[in-house]
């Protein structure tokens, strides 16, 4: 016999499955005894009062064993001489594009500019030891995406989009922790996310699919109005050195190529394929230390104690009516330089599995939309040093009308930041409260972030209208949440790659572009996800629809 219960729960009630027996059996009437097994499929944590409580959804097993499986994994047939569609990018968007084309009998070809998640570590690590940027190969490209990288959060707002729980599943069958399945918040950890992309790749590879590395899209091939394929340039190592040599794919594409690929946003630009600029958010990783935080979220000056998890926070507020928020928050994380080429500066944060670092930090973000970027009062902010850098970064062609606006937008804070920081990637950083009375820091905390700080003063040369609402949202915080405005918090900029700053259009029925038949934007770079989950959604739903595009040929 089975049981299903709500409980609410003190922290140390819920720390093992044999304190939850024991309460069930007190609470419920139930022969402690004769429970055999307590599943639990929902956990979450409700700090709003003095009291913490953990909040579980359980499924009791009385006299009886539970089901091996704890979800059903998806059957992958063999896909050698099916028909084929072409992925660009292998982020979660092109992973799980390429993992549903298999489930439906399709043969998927992924190509990546980047570099497989193992090669790709030691790049990712050379940015913070020797100050390098490789262009193909760093925290944003290469197997994995954007969020291989940078901490593997799976949640998401957008279940209205498709299947949250079948995107858990397929995590879990390539070695995620089953624990996704239950927590609220779901997080698999930067430390563990590599060698389950790995595990999908394989899937991929034995079921007949291809994956090309290191093989970058230089164009889309496009006939009679229709997308054939694409042109690629494979990078070629040996012990002689390496090589490029020019290679066509030909099929259906589904383009996942993420929210930093700008050289394909400048291809579609330069080639009249319809995009249209994209509201982004844009402003600083933010971080204390997590022995504050704890103690702030959970209303105890001990912190979070033997029984809690390492606190997170979600804060938001209308800032002349524009929203000023958290985001992707780190308990227990780093921050890290995701800049993905040379004269950038851009910072991200990440969390470990066992998120214990001493530092929490997030993204304290400000939305921006197009229409504000005709605003020129805006944009200058009478040290003219903001103008300067953007007109700079764009070789004097700003276009506030243009579909590349909000993509030159950020490419011009993030050649500001790194001017700041010495062109290095030493981040410009000051401290919280410093920020909000216009103090430049005399000092800074110690920080996780490994290329080092520099003092800069960020209350001057950040845009005003960018700097005028960070400073409202923190004042607004730190009333809600005492504490949290304090100097001992530092402030590292710049937090620019939110989202893409770019939606390449297509057909909201076929998913195809609105001109070009053959080709499916997908994900996080083409502007319609915002999350390693809605990615592999929209993936899944852009498989669907090229495979049903590539049987009809």
């Amino acid at each position: 016999m089975t049981h299903d219960f709500q409980l609410r729960l003190l922290p140390e009630q819920a720390a093992s499955e044999a304190s939850i027996k024991k309460y069930i059996a007190e609470e419920k009437v139930i022969p402690q005894k004769g429970i055999t097994h307590v599943e639990v499929t929902r956990r979450s944590i409700d700090a709003r009062q003095r009291t913490i409580y953990v909040n579980l959804t359980v499924r009791v097993y009385e006299n009886e064993q539970p089901p091996k499986d704890l979800f059903t994994p998806v059957s992958y047939p063999k896909v050698d001489g099916k028909r084929e569609v072409i992925v660009v990018g292998a982020g979660p968007g092109g992973l799980f594009a390429a993992l549903r084309l298999i489930e439906l009998g399709v043969k998927p070809v992924v190509v990546e500019r980047g570099k497989d998640v193992h090669s790709r570590r030691r790049d990712v690590s050379r940015i913070s030891t020797e100050q390098k940027v490789d262009p193909e190969s760093n925290y944003c490209f290469g197997e994995g995406g954007a969020g291989a990288f940078s901490d593997g959060k799976l949640f998401t707002r957008s279940k209205k989009r498709g299947n949250v729980e079948k995107i858990l599943q397929v995590f879990c069958q390539h070695g995620a922790s089953p624990s996704i399945l239950v927590d609220a918040h779901p997080h698999i950890g930067t430390n563990k996310l590599p060698g389950v992309i790995e595990s999908m790749r394989k899937t991929i590879i034995d079921c007949g699919g291809e994956v090309w590395f290191q093989t970058k899209m230089t164009g889309l091939l496009i006939h009679d109005g229709k997308v054939e394929g694409i042109e690629a340039e494979q990078t070629i190592d040996n012990a002689e050195g390496s090589h490029v040599e020019s290679r066509e794919f030909h099929g259906p594409v589904i383009l996942a190529t993420g929210h930093s690929a700008r050289d394909v946003y400048q291809w579609l630009f330069r080639h009249e394929v319809e995009i249209s600029p994209k509201g982004i958010a844009v402003g600083v990783r933010l971080e204390h230390p997590a022995e504050m935080i704890d103690r702030i979220q959970y209303h105890n000056k001990e912190g979070k104690g033997k029984y809690l998890p390492t606190a997170e926070y979600n804060y938001v507020m209308q800032s002349g009516g524009r929203g000023v928020y958290s985001f992707c928050m780190c308990p227990g994380g780093t921050v890290v330089p995701a800049s993905s080429g040379p004269e950038q500066l851009v910072v991200n944060g990440m969390s470990s599995s066992l998120r214990n670092s001493p530092w929490s930090n997030s993204g304290m973000v400000v939305e921006t939309r197009p229409e504000d970027l005709h605003d020129k009062s805006l944009i200058d902010n009478d040290t003219h040093i903001f103008i300067n850098s953007m007109l700079s970064a764009v070789d004097e062609r700003w276009d506030a009308d243009s579909p590349l606006s909000m993509m030159h937008f950020q490419a011009c804070l993030e050649k500001l930041a790194w001017q700041q920081g010495n062109r290095r990637q030493t981040a410009p950083a000051q401290r919280m409260a410093d920020f909000v009375n216009n103090r430049v820091s005399g000092s800074l905390p110690s920080s996780s972030y490994q290329p080092g700080l520099i003092i800069s003063p960020l209350h001057f040369w950040l845009p005003k209208f960018i700097s005028n609402r960070l400073r409202d949202g923190f004042r607004r915080f730190g009333k809600s949440s005492h504490g949290f405005l304090t100097n001992e918090a530092v402030m590292i900029a710049i937090e620019t790659r939110t989202s893409s700053p770019v939606r390449i259009l297509r057909q909201p029925d076929t998913l195809q572009h609105v001109r070009l038949e053959g080709l499916f934007p997908c994900g996080e770079g083409a502007g319609y996800a915002g999350g390693i989950v809605s990615a592999g959604i929209d993936g899944e739903r852009c498989a669907e629809m090229a495979a049903n595009y590539a049987e009809s040929k």
